[in-house]
C-alpha cells in the first residue's frame, strides 16, 4: 500500500471518466466512486470527461501529479488516451500505449496467445476477403472486436441467424470477431501490480454474461472466492498474469476466462480499465483480501507509470 510520504508526492489527481464510448455510463459511476475514496483519504481529485470541451488544455495546465484512468472502452482502453499523457508528462495509472492498444484487440490479443501456446478460443475474424460461416461447428460467439461490457455480443445457435449477430456488432465496431462457443462457467481475476487477488465465478439465469446481466440483472450471483480446489486457483491466478504480461499489460487489470466443466481455462480478454464500481469485480476480489475500496484506489494509483515508455 501506498505510504503517506508517496501519497503526499502524488497529491493532485486527475480522475479521468466518461467519454464517448458505449460505456460511459458505467465510466462515469466509476469516477464518482474512485473520487469519494480518494477525496476521503486526502487526495485533491478533479473529474475530467474527454467528451466535455477543453479537457486537454485542462489536463495541461492543472499541475496534475497523476492521472487516474477510469475511461472504460474506446480511447480509454485502446491506447490513445496513454498515448497523451505520455506527451504531456503526466504519470497515469494502468497500462501504457502498446498494452492497452493490444488488449483492447480482440484479435490481436488472440493471435498473442495462440503464439506462446497460451489457451484461448479459435477466432474468424471477419474481412472484406473472408466469407461466411466459419470453419468450426455451431454455436458460435459473435462480438466487435474492440468493445467491453459484452456490448454488440451474441450467441449463435443456427448459421441463418449468423448474419444478423454480425450486423449488431457492426454497430459498435467495424471489426468483427466470430469465435467457438465455450461452453463453461464464467470467471475473472483482477491483479494489481504483482498482486494477484482471489477469483471470482459469476452465475446468471441469462444465455450469458451480457450487458444486461453485468449491470442490470439482480439475479446475477458472484462467487468470491470462487471456490476452484487450491491448485486450480493457484494455476488460473498464474495463467492471468502470464496473459497480461504477454500482452504487455502493467498496473493493474482483470483477466476473464471460461473453464469448462473439466476446469480447462480459456482466455477470453484483459481489460486494462475494469469497473470501479460498487458492484465492480476488481473491488469485489479486493475486499475479499481485505482491502477497501480507498486501499484497492491508492493500490492503483502506487503502480503509476511515469510517461516513459509503452509497457
Amino acid at each position: 500500500m501506498m505510504n503517506r510520504r508517496d501519497r503526499d508526492s502524488k497529491n493532485h489527481i486527475a480522475l479521468l471518466a466518461g467519454g464517448i464510448s458505449s460505456e460511459r455510463a458505467v465510466s462515469l459511476e466509476s469516477g464518482r466512486a474512485v473520487q469519494e475514496a480518494l477525496t476521503g483519504v486526502g487526495y485533491r481529485v478533479e473529474t475530467l470527461d474527454p467528451a466535455e470541451p477543453g479537457f486537454i488544455d485542462r489536463l495541461r495546465t492543472g499541475g496534475f501529479d497523476a492521472a487516474f484512468n477510469v475511461l472504460h472502452g474506446g480511447v480509454g482502453e485502446n491506447g490513445s488516451i496513454q498515448g497523451l499523457l505520455e506527451i504531456l508528462g503526466i504519470p497515469y495509472t494502468g497500462s501504457g500505449v502498446l498494452g492497452s492498444a493490444l488488449s483492447c484487440d480482440k484479435n490481436r490479443s488472440k493471435t498473442l496467445w495462440q503464439a506462446l501456446g497460451l489457451p484461448t478460443p479459435a477466432g474468424w475474424l471477419l474481412e472484406p476477403d473472408v466469407s461466411l460461416p466459419p470453419p468450426f461447428p455451431l454455436p458460435w460467439c459473435v462480438k466487435p472486436v474492440d468493445q467491453g461490457s459484452s456490448v454488440g455480443v451474441s450467441r449463435v445457435t443456427s448459421a441463418d441467424r449468423l448474419q444478423e449477430a454480425v450486423d449488431a456488432a457492426r454497430v459498435y465496431s467495424g471489426q468483427v470477431l466470430i469465435e467457438p462457443w465455450i461452453a463453461g462457467g464464467e470467471y475473472t481475476v483482477g491483479f494489481v501490480g504483482e498482486v494477484i487477488l482471489p477469483s471470482i465465478r459469476i452465475e446468471t439465469p441469462r444465455e450469458f454474461y451480457d450487458y444486461v446481466a453485468k449491470y442490470e440483472d439482480p439475479a446475477t450471483r458472484y462467487h468470491c472466492p470462487s471456490g476452484l480446489p487450491a491448485q486450480d486457483e493457484a494455476a488460473l491466478g498464474e495463467l492471468a498474469l502470464r496473459a497480461a504480461r504477454a500482452l504487455g499489460v502493467s498496473g493493474w487489470g482483470r483477466v476473464d476466462f471460461i473453464l469448462t466443466p473439466r476446469l480447462e481455462p480459456h482466455l477470453i480478454e484483459v481489460n486494462v480499465a475494469p469497473g470501479m464500481t460498487g458492484h465492480s469485480l476488481v473491488p469485489m476480489a479486493a475486499r475479499t483480501v481485505g482491502w477497501s475500496f480507498a486501499d484497492l484506489c491508492r493500490n492503483i494509483l502506487a503502480q503509476v507509470r511515469g510517461g516513459s515508455g509503452d509497457g
